[in-house]
């Protein structure tokens, strides 16, 4: 009872709280448009703090602190980015080339198998297809307005998420810089928050931070030189670029599916069919090994999830956060997990506790009838 009455004393409003409240509630509200920068800051340097002790523990003694972050945030930089921008780039002359193609093949009308044009649901389209001209008529009837909609759209997306990567990097440099400090405050106060599970919380929270990070890794990796590797044996062209493109970009779920599809897609229009089929099954069986096999070994040290939770993390993390959120949405359902847990083995210590409670009740001595002070009870 002291201890619910103090839990009311302690949640009682007051000018200050509500003040505090206040200032907490604008700050998210100001920054809650940088809220992917700093999730994205805070995952680099929490998957990283061991590489970055070990750097700076050789080279901030003759450095110092600042100039020790920026060069390892230009580093961490620069091993990021490169392989994205080299897939994008190569994506980009890949997406020229095609369209280009298309163009080409329009002018004197595709040529479809006939068994796939003689299927019930695309086999009209196919055959408007195989006419020449019929894409182009297409596109002349289409709303101009709807795409210049669409490439102002795409530059604002761009746009945004430009200045969000500068501030990711700017946030990256300061979490190095700072980091310790952080740390330490941070830990401080939710153990006065919440009480010694703080240091519990906080591992499952690195653990799961850096075995999806890991994995993301592992991925591409895998995913990249499996891919390349099958492309060359099977005789696809460009398999080296083919298997970094869907590499770097198969870490987000389903993603490296599409890219794989529009390769087929491309040797189907330049009219080698037996080669697209074989090009599209080899780039989704390396694509369903590394999701079926490759991640859950790599997560299974840091997140003790079933598959499909994982799946779900990651993609409702996407929808919500971007990129960021394929390693947002793992964690914060690896920590409802361990909440899950401790619930339940508190209820297991208090059942048990009850259980021998009772026992010990049982098994006590009792007396159905008043005796004298000099007798005793047998047990009953």
């Amino acid at each position: 009872m002291r201890r619910l009455e103090r839990s009311h004393m302690d949640l009682k409003l007051n000018p200050g709280r509500l003040y505090g409240a206040a200032i907490v509630a604008l700050s998210i509200w100001f920054l809650h448009g940088f809220l992917q920068g700093l999730l994205a800051a805070s995952v680099a340097a929490i998957a990283s703090w061991s590489l970055y002790h070990r750097f700076a523990a050789r080279v901030g003694k003759h450095v110092g602190r600042p100039m020790t972050a920026f060069v390892f945030t230009a580093l961490i930089t620069v091993f990021v980015l490169a392989p994205m921008a080299f897939a994008l780039w190569a994506l980009l002359s890949e997406s020229h080339a095609l369209l280009g193609e298309i163009a080409a093949a329009d002018q004197r009308g595709f040529v479809f198998p006939g068994w796939l044009q003689g299927m019930p649901l695309p086999g009209r389209l196919l055959t408007e297809l195989a006419s020449p001209g019929a894409l182009r008529g297409w596109a002349e009837r289409t709303n101009a307005t709807a795409f210049l909609g669409l490439a102002q759209s795409l530059g604002q997306f761009a746009a945004r998420h430009l200045l969000i990567l500068l501030f990711t990097i700017l946030l990256l440099f300061f979490l190095y810089d700072q980091g310790e400090f952080l740390a330490r405050d941070f830990r401080r106060w939710l153990r006065q928050g919440i009480g010694e599970r703080a240091e519990r919380h906080i591992d499952v929270v690195t653990r799961a931070v850096r075995a999806c990070v890991n994995s993301m890794m592992a991925l591409g990796l895998f995913d990249g030189f499996a891919i390349g590797l099958a492309y060359a044996t099977a005789g696809v062209p460009r398999a080296a670029v083919w298997g970094a493109i869907i590499g770097s970009i198969a870490i987000v779920p389903f993603l490296g599916y599409a890219v794989v599809a529009a390769v087929a897609l491309r040797i189907a229009i330049e009219g080698q069919a037996t080669l697209a089929v074989a090009s599209l099954a080899l780039g989704w069986a390396v694509l369903l090994a590394g999701d079926k096999v490759v991640r859950p070994l790599v997560t299974r040290g840091g997140i003790r999830l079933p598959f499909v939770w994982i799946l779900m993390a990651c993609l409702g993390g996407f929808e919500v956060l971007g990129l960021v959120g394929l390693v947002i949405g793992p964690v914060v359902l690896a920590l409802a997990r361990e909440l899950w847990d401790q619930r339940v083995r508190e209820l297991q210590r208090a059942e048990a506790a009850v259980a021998s409670a009772s026992t010990q009740s049982d098994e006590s001595p009792s007396c159905t009838t008043p005796l004298p002070d000099s007798a005793t009870c047998e047990p009953s």
